[in-house]
């Protein structure tokens, strides 16, 4: 079973930053195109931003240009620098494989920009 466990929301003002972290299964992590996604309350779980196992990156539009994808293939480690937050930012992140997402969805990490 894969499993993933993210870390570092918090509550931050609009212009602020925040690093997410996720520590993801070691037996699938070097192989697999990983993904950042985020939920809001009442809305549909979204795709934030890929990167590939060698490093090739996308962003949704929302984020381009603010957020930053990275991953550590030796640390089974998946990062998300978040800059220039924005209320619409606020949700629960989660980290999975792209495009489908396996195993246990983990606990996420709450990320509250506030006004």
């Amino acid at each position: 079973q894969v499993h993933f466990v993210e870390s570092g929301g918090g509550l931050v003002q609009p212009g602020g930053s925040l690093t997410l972290s996720c520590a993801a299964s070691r037996s699938i992590f070097t192989r697999q195109t990983m993904g950042w996604y985020r939920q809001a309350p009442g809305k549909q779980r979204e795709l934030v931003a890929t990167i590939t196992s060698g490093g090739n990156t996308n962003y949704a539009d929302s984020v381009k240009g603010r957020f930053s994808i990275s991953r550590d293939n030796a640390r089974n480690m998946l990062y998300l620098q978040m800059n220039s937050l924005k209320p619409e930012d606020t949700a629960v992140y989660y980290c999975n494989t792209n495009p489908i997402p396996q195993g246990l969805w983990g606990q996420g990490t709450q990320v509250t920009v506030s006004s």
